[in-house]
């Protein structure tokens, strides 16, 4: 058994080519960026216990899990972040928040991240503009755990606090953002994300339970000219904009991710005080 007959037989198996090449490097020690290694190396032997892991890797591929869980981080914004089961696997179609929030941060702004997970959102802000005052909730203690592991490691300073949405707090923010639940209860595609935390997915029978409570709150916790963006499902950006806008914000729009699909929506607060 060599390297190019296990990724074959993973293959076989229905795994993507790209997902059987990174779970043989995971099970090989070797970095996910050595895939031009593992490719020049196709015909060299692999150990039999090597196999046997690779082999259970793949078996757990096949179930569903999501890869990131399974080799234990995921690239974000130029982050890589720890994950695992504790929350949901960070997306590309959120960068798209990021990069809109990012746009309105000037360097010494405050921004919160509502139902941070991973600590992702947070953690980009962070990253982008290091002397902004970034705050994170969430009300899952397990999700937090591991936020501020993430914070830990990449050395950003997040402060964290449990809490549902904007409870916990009394300040106000130039920036509100979150991507909260926002799937429908009876959703069929629920199925294929049984591997995640569903108390980070469903929002009730019209998937906006989430995003309503938040719309609610944030007019209290906006200073003037403050933000409040939410990431959405691909059909809800109508639905959130009218959210919007009936609570009192401006300047209402969406942004599309690179598939061209609204995924975000957001508001301005003009009121003072």
């Amino acid at each position: 058994m060599n390297f190019a007959h296990a990724l074959a037989a993973a293959q076989s198996h229905g795994l993507e080519r790209l997902d059987a090449q990174l779970l043989l490097l995971h099970a090989l020690g070797r970095a996910e960026s050595d895939r031009a290694w593992l490719l020049a190396h196709d015909a060299d032997p692999l150990a039999a216990d090597t196999y046997a892991a690779f082999a259970a890797l793949c078996t757990r591929r096949a179930t569903g899990e999501p890869l990131a869980y399974i080799v234990g981080h995921k690239e974000f914004f130029g982050l890589d972040l720890r994950v695992d089961r504790r929350v949901l696997v960070p997306r590309p179609e959120t960068e798209t928040l990021v990069e809109w929030a990012l746009e309105t941060m000037e360097e010494r702004a405050s921004a919160i991240d509502l139902g941070t997970g991973s600590g992702a959102i947070a953690l980009a802000l962070k990253h982008a503009r290091p002397q902004a005052r970034v705050e994170a909730v969430d009300e899952s203690g397990p999700a937090l755990e591991l936020a501020r592991e993430n914070a830990r490691r990449l050395a950003l300073d997040v402060r964290f606090a449990a809490g549902s949405w904007l409870a916990h707090t009394e300040d106000r923010y130039d920036l509100i953002v979150s991507n909260p639940p926002y799937v429908v209860d009876d959703d069929p595609h629920l199925a294929a994300l049984q591997h995640e935390p569903l108390s980070a997915l469903q929002a009730g029978p019209d998937g906006l339970r989430a995003i309503r409570e938040i719309v609610g709150q944030a007019p209290h916790h906006l200073r003037r000219d403050g933000w409040l963006m939410l990431e959405h499902g691909w059909h809800q950006a109508e639905s959130v904009r009218g959210l919007l806008r009936a609570a009192g914000l401006r300047d209402v729009a969406s942004r599309c991710d690179l598939a061209g699909i609204e995924r975000c929506s957001g508001g301005r607060w003009l009121e003072l005080g």
